[in-house]
């Protein structure tokens, strides 16, 4: 998907903030520092558009990207980091939870990993989690540029037992640094987000026009 377009609309803290427009969300989850603003960033080729922190538990709110004027990526607060009082940690909590069960323009969780590490038990519990209410997921394992090649396999297969990953939920192995991944991981977005759909609608329509 080439990307011309991309903006911070709102970090929202309740549904009364959420964009009204309809289009389809892109949420993304994962522990503290597993590096969801770099791969925000790289999926569309600006540098520091999600603020990337040394900081883990910077993010606090739903913070939505608009891209292309197609779709929303929705970035979590990280979990899984220990410094977070727990009273903040169950208001994240919540609001996570209100939203991943109620947003009906939520159509893809991805869920991302650090290919380097087995999951933590907080990954394997959001991952349950999703399964348990049907919600879609793709598993997004970075960092793969910080491993050699020739244990790359070995890798994923440990992430994937490790989470008892079903066959119908896609797995991509991303790096920020080198682009790997990338348009995998944006066929899935598109496919979930139904954009592929759209212009096969309107090549078909301006078909129909020109018969």
């Amino acid at each position: 998907m080439k990307v011309t377009q991309a903006e911070f609309v709102i970090s929202a803290v309740g549904p009364d903030q959420y964009p009204e427009d309809a289009l389809p969300e892109i949420a993304l989850a994962g522990r503290s520092n597993v590096g969801k603003s770099s791969l925000i960033n790289r999926m569309i080729n600006r540098k520091n558009l999600a603020r990337t922190s040394s900081t883990p538990g910077k993010t606090q709110h739903l913070n939505y990207y608009r891209i292309n004027e197609d779709l929303y990526f929705v970035d979590f607060p990280g979990y899984g980091y220990a410094k977070v009082s727990k009273t903040q940690r169950q208001v994240w909590g919540k609001m996570i939870e209100k939203y991943l069960l109620e947003r009906d323009t939520l159509k893809l969780v991805l869920l991302i990993v650090d290919l380097r590490h087995p999951p933590t038990k907080d990954d394997e519990m959001m991952y349950d989690w999703l399964k348990h209410y049907d919600i879609p997921i793709c598993v997004v394992a970075t960092k793969a540029d910080k491993i050699p090649k020739s244990r790359w396999q070995k890798h994923v297969k440990q992430m994937k037992e490790a989470l008892l990953l079903r066959k119908t939920d896609a797995f991509v192995m991303y790096s920020s640094e080198t682009g790997l991944g990338k348009e995998e991981l944006w066929a899935h977005i598109s496919s979930a987000a139904g954009l592929g759909q759209e212009e096969a609608q309107q090549q078909e329509g301006e078909h129909h026009g020109e018969a």
